[in-house]
């Protein structure tokens, strides 16, 4: 309620919707709708099967908009930098996202998600061209308070129920994200998205158009345990729901690992471990003679004689496998006999059946998700971890864990979380212990009210940090034997090293003679060589676990791949340049001011040695 009174023109709207309400359109009158429901004018503009929604060539505008923002390393937040793959990123994720293209384009694994589920009480960043262009859109979202933090004070726009373009805002909001998290998906890369009935049905379509509806894996349905308030008038809502989308047909889901009840059923055994077994014949449907002909034929039993798959009752039924198949199990052992017989046999007669083995065994994994701890016992595990409630609604660390199980299956998979919360993914990775980690969270402000802020914790990331921390501790003490990663190397989304060339409006020759003057030394006033770095790294395609060695007055990159010179100049750093026989040299252009013979050398020296040389 907005406390205002009723207008006539509202009135009438309120009786069109009692009667019509298939015209409306995110609160307003559709007029192309309207006339085909009265009968009149029926012919829709442009009519074929598209996606569209109120602002969407701005927000593909967003997505095409270039970055010169940067990573900067941030080593006394984080826990044993110099060691760790994981890596945790501060910063707005649109803007993450584009900076990391270059360096993990099609590199991650698996992607998850939990973003806002556009309820109408969320606040997040989104572009709108109705409210402001893209120029203001990009200003805001770079925009900080004093101390350096996002606050949703002007920044993040609150999407109520009551605004114009309600459905619209979040899909301009993910409709960029996603676009930019399919490039980084691996070519059998998956992506899950958790969402609840305010925008499943949107987030569908959506994923359809960005990564195409013929990969579409599933929709899981998840008991969240207890009852979330964000259901129908007539419902409540005790189910949430992940979207799962692989990036391309090469995506194959690995399985679960058995419970101890379905293991229990393995009970045989041999030299090769626990098994159990099942008829050779095929049970079932599609079980009979006609099904499969070519499945049909007599195989040697212990005591000479040919047996058929017959059914218990007689009538013919086949084999689970072919007669080349067949011979394949017996080479491998798999096959073992046993002396049965069915209802219309009179006496017991040899029956081949099929090994199953226990090792190594997985379970496909179901769409419905009913044996996770729900969302309460999820907040009060991170409540017990962290010595008070600072997070509402995480996610529960078994259900990440499930989703990162079935979709990677090698020590080096990275798997990332760009909306990363309290870091659930984290946790989920270290408890796993097979995966590295990419997690992306703005610095959003907590209350001052809040508990959390009083407790010391400024924003979401400074709770997710010190969980990462807290569980790694925990790890630690639980498992002295731990063999994996349980660091992570803390990142900070911060504008460039470097000057960046502003377009001057007009024919102002002494604006544009200032600005040539600012570029004579390009590198920014508060930048630091360490910072260079990171950039030049990211800008390079190497990413940030790239092995970083500072020999004297050069780094070098992954041994030989690349070097940069940052800090002097002269013919000895050269000369030792040239003795390691990079692949590439980037070097500041300044270190060469006033000694135009050095670089021309230098230039000549690094083409003569087959050098990508470069200056900045």
């Amino acid at each position: 309620m907005d406390g205002t009174s009723l207008t006539p023109q509202q009135q009438k709207l309120n009786a069109i919707r009692e009667v019509l309400p298939e015209v409306f359109a995110e609160g307003k009158i559709d007029w192309e709708k309207l006339k085909a429901a009265l009968g009149e004018d029926i012919n829709f503009s442009n009519e074929r099967y598209v996606l569209n929604w109120a602002g969407k060539s701005e927000a593909f505008k967003v997505l095409q908009a270039p970055t010169s923002s940067t990573l900067i390393p941030v080593k006394d937040e984080s826990l044993n930098f110099d060691e760790t793959k994981n890596i945790f990123i501060e910063g707005e994720n649109l803007e993450v996202l584009k900076v990391l293209q270059k360096s993990y384009f099609a590199k991650v694994k698996m992607i998850y998600i939990d973003p806002p589920y556009n309820t109408g009480n969320d606040s997040f960043i989104y572009p709108d061209k109705f409210a402001e262009t893209k120029e203001e859109y990009e200003k805001r979202v770079g925009d900080k308070d004093e101390e350096g933090y996002m606050t949703k004070d002007g920044m993040f726009n609150k999407n109520s129920k009551e605004n114009g373009q309600y459905h619209s805002n979040w899909m301009n909001m993910m409709y960029p994200r996603l676009f930019l998290a399919k490039n980084l998906l691996r070519q059998d890369g998956v992506i899950f998205i958790s969402i609840d009935d305010n925008e499943v049905h949107n987030l569908r379509l959506l994923m359809n158009e960005v990564f195409g509806e013929e990969n579409f894996l599933g929709q899981i349905s998840r008991l969240t345990g207890t009852p979330t308030g964000q259901g129908t008038n007539g419902l409540v809502s005790e189910l949430d729901y992940i979207l799962v989308y692989s990036k391309s047909s090469l995506m194959e889901f690995i399985g679960l690992p058995l419970t101890p009840k379905e293991q229990s059923i393995y009970n045989q055994e041999d030299d090769n471990g626990k098994y159990l077994t099942r008829p050779l014949r095929k049970t079932g449907g599609e079980d009979r003679r006609e099904d499969r002909p070519s499945m049909y034929f007599p195989i040697k039993a212990p005591d000479g004689s040919d047996s058929f798959p017959y059914g218990p009752t007689g009538y013919e039924s086949r084999w689970r496998c072919s007669a080349s198949k067949y011979e394949e199990f017996k080479k491998n052992n798999l096959i073992e006999w046993k002396q049965t017989k069915t209802k219309s046999e009179d006496k017991e007669s040899w029956k081949p059946y099929l090994k199953f083995y226990l090792e190594g065994r997985l379970k496909q994994a179901s769409n419905l998700w009913k044996d996770i701890d729900g969302n309460k016992k999820a907040s009060v595990d991170l409540k017990n971890l962290m010595g008070a409630k600072f997070f509402d609604y995480p996610k529960p660390v078994e259900l990440i864990k499930r989703c990162i199980e079935i979709s990677t299956n090698d020590k080096d998979d990275i798997v990332m979380d760009f909306f990363s919360g309290s870091g659930t993914i984290c946790q989920s990775v270290f408890e796993l212990n097979k995966q590295k980690f990419i997690a992306v969270q703005m610095a959003e402000k907590c209350p001052e009210d809040s508990r959390a802020y009083q407790e010391g914790y400024k924003t979401i990331a400074d709770i997710a940090k010190e969980r990462i921390r807290r569980v790694s501790k925990k790890i630690k003490e639980k498992t002295p034997k731990y063999n994996g990663d349980l660091g992570f190397k803390v990142l900070k989304l911060s504008d460039s090293n470097f000057k960046q060339w502003q377009q001057i409006k007009g024919k102002d020759a002494k604006a544009l003679e200032e600005q040539m003057k600012l570029f004579v030394d390009p590198v920014s006033k508060n930048a630091t060589i360490e910072n260079m770095v990171y950039e030049l790294l990211l800008k390079s395609g190497k990413d940030l676990n790239s092995k970083i060695e500072h020999k004297e007055n050069y780094y070098s990159i992954n041994g030989n791949e690349l070097i940069f010179m940052l800090e002097k100049a002269d013919k000895k750093i050269v000369d030792a340049v040239l003795k390691e026989q990079p692949q590439k040299v980037i070097a500041l252009d300044k270190l060469f001011k006033d000694n135009d013979q050095l670089k021309t050398n230098t230039v000549l020296q690094m083409k003569d040695a087959g050098i990508e040389f470069k200056t900045t």
